[in-house]
């Protein structure tokens, strides 16, 4: 099932992005003459044409792409006749823009229709005025002042919290230096015991908790440089609740949520990417966290274990990352080739074919060195070495 899914995804993910290109260059008057699932490193597996495209699958899936009739420039064999306009590069730097932003564009609406339907499902995020626990990491100082899940934390030094980023700011601030965090608890709550002020906790000069009636107040240091993904205390909050709103909202509702959602994982992505490029630059490594092929398949392994909204979540995430990496300035991908049109917008004329063959070469060659680090890397991690 895993591998069958994992399959599944790659193919719904290349397919709806060729298909932004293909259907772009249609409506720009450009002849397709191959629509391809895979790459073309060996005879296809399949080939069929109809009408003037060749549809074909290749063995190596990691990947697909649309051929356009004159996308690497004017040749002697092609002659005016027939297929006179229908070149790519005969068209408008509009209609070429259009061509390579479609495959990105599609991606990012295949995005927002997997999260969207999500949010239907789950329902739609709401601000609750609280910030609840909903984790506590290990050795952090969250877990040390025996903070807990579902705690509610309501101030920090007398100040009244009510949003998950006034929490991480005023934390942030603190690192280093003692606090008091005013929690409500329900469940094991010292101070529902008794209506006197006891004293608890661990019993040293950092940590503690007395009683405010029946909330506790816990002495705690933020800590400076806390390990990735962590923040001072070693917590992870909300600040929110799924709600159901009427029938009728919640479609309209659902896709603000799902474009919303987009953005925050492309603001991750991007992150990451930065992140990456910063580790084999100074490091000469490639992070832990980035996953590749390998680590999508166990990844895909995970999520078909937690269900299919999981599934769909998965969908989403990679599809967002696809449409990042593809509008990025590099050579071989679509942000690379948008480097050349731009080049002929400010210069009034086409980069040397031969030039932009040569870079888009060279690009797709560190990028498939790129993926085997990465692959590596992946499985590194699976055999904990």
């Amino acid at each position: 099932m895993t591998f069958f899914l994992f399959i599944l995804i790659l193919s719904i993910l290349v397919l709806v992005h060729e298909t932004g290109h293909y259907l772009a260059a249609k409506k720009a008057g450009i002849k397709v003459e191959e629509f391809a699932f895979g790459l073309p490193f060996t005879k296809p597996l399949f080939s069929r044409k109809r009408g003037e495209t060749v549809y074909s699958i290749y063995p190596l899936i990691f990947g697909g792409f649309v051929k356009l009739y004159g996308e690497d420039g004017p040749s002697s064999s092609r002659k005016s006749g027939a297929l006179e306009g229908q070149a790519y590069f005969e068209k408008s730097i509009i209609k070429r823009t259009s061509v390579l932003l479609a495959g990105v564009f599609m991606n990012l609406i295949l995005a927002i229709v997997c999260f969207s339907i999500l949010y239907f499902v789950w329902g739609i995020p709401t601000k609750t005025g609280k910030v609840v626990v909903e984790a506590v990491a290990e050795n952090s100082p969250a877990q040390a002042a025996e903070i807990k899940p579902n705690d509610w934390i309501m101030a920090v030094n007398g100040e009244a919290i009510n949003e998950g980023d006034q929490l991480i700011r005023l934390t942030q601030e603190k690192t280093g230096q003692k606090i008091q965090l005013e929690i409500s608890r329900g469940i094991d709550n010292p101070c529902k015991l008794s209506t006197d002020n006891v004293l608890g906790g661990m019993a040293t000069a950092e940590f503690g908790f007395s009683c405010k009636g029946e909330n506790l107040l816990v002495s705690i240091i933020p800590r400076y440089d806390p390990p990735q993904g962590e923040g001072p205390l070693g917590v992870v909050v909300t600040d929110s609740e799924f709600k159901k709103y009427p029938f009728y909202l919640m479609p309209f509702l659902g896709v603000k949520e799902g474009f919303k959602e987009s953005l925050s994982w492309g603001k991750m992505i991007l992150s990451s990417l930065g992140q990456m490029i910063y580790g084999l630059v100074t490091k000469g490594k490639i992070p832990e966290e980035i996953a590749g092929p390998v680590g999508i398949y166990q990844i895909t392994g995970q999520a078909v274990k937690a269900g299919r909204l999981a599934v769909l979540q998965l969908l989403g995430i990679i599809s967002v990352n696809l449409a990042i990496v593809n509008i990025l300035p590099i050579p071989a991908m679509d942000g690379g080739r948008l480097v050349f049109l731009g080049y002929e917008l400010l210069f009034r004329k086409k980069a040397p074919v031969k030039i932009e063959a040569a870079v888009n070469s060279i690009g797709m060659i560190v990028l498939l060195g790129l993926m085997a680090l990465i692959t590596v890397n992946d499985l590194l991690r699976l055999t904990g070495r």
